[in-house]
């Protein structure tokens, strides 16, 4: 690939651009490629807490995990699990546990498949070391901002 500098040009560029564009062309290649399957990327999140939790889950609990994802929100989590209910890929009991349906997983599972191409296609050309040091860089200018930031 051709950058878009010399390195001593680089290393002046400002991180907030850069960061900016890299959120903007990740999220938005992940929301579009979720889109052409028919479901979002909160949508998607509910799926995969369910799916990789050992024992039902609450809404509370699925929230609590995913509201603060891109600023997501709670208002925005309860409404998109509710759309999960919805299209019948997960059910909630009468006691607020969530669990996927056999549709639920079917999908899950299809739409797992395309976000491991995605993964892979984020991360060609890119070594194992060079990511890691990509995300403690990242990790570092939150900190050294007063930001706050925690992915699971």
């Amino acid at each position: 690939m051709e950058y878009s500098h010399s390195d001593d040009e680089l290393v002046k560029q400002p991180i907030g651009y850069w960061s900016w564009a890299a959120y903007k062309a990740v999220v938005g290649r992940t929301r579009g490629a979720l889109a052409e399957l028919g479901t979002t990327q909160p949508q998607w999140w509910v799926l995969a807490q369910l799916a990789r939790a050992e024992e039902p889950r609450t809404r509370d609990d699925v929230c609590a995990v995913l509201r603060g994802y891109l600023d997501t929100g709670q208002d925005t989590m309860e409404t998109e699990i509710d759309a999960t209910v919805e299209r019948g890929w997960v059910t909630e009991s009468a006691g607020g546990r969530l669990e996927l349906t056999a549709e639920g997983r079917a999908f899950f599972d299809k739409v797992a498949a395309v976000q491991g191409e995605l993964w892979a296609e984020r991360h060609a050309g890119i070594s194992d070391e060079e990511y890691l040091t990509t995300l403690k860089v990242l990790q570092r200018f939150v900190h050294n901002t007063g930001g706050a930031a925690w992915h699971h």
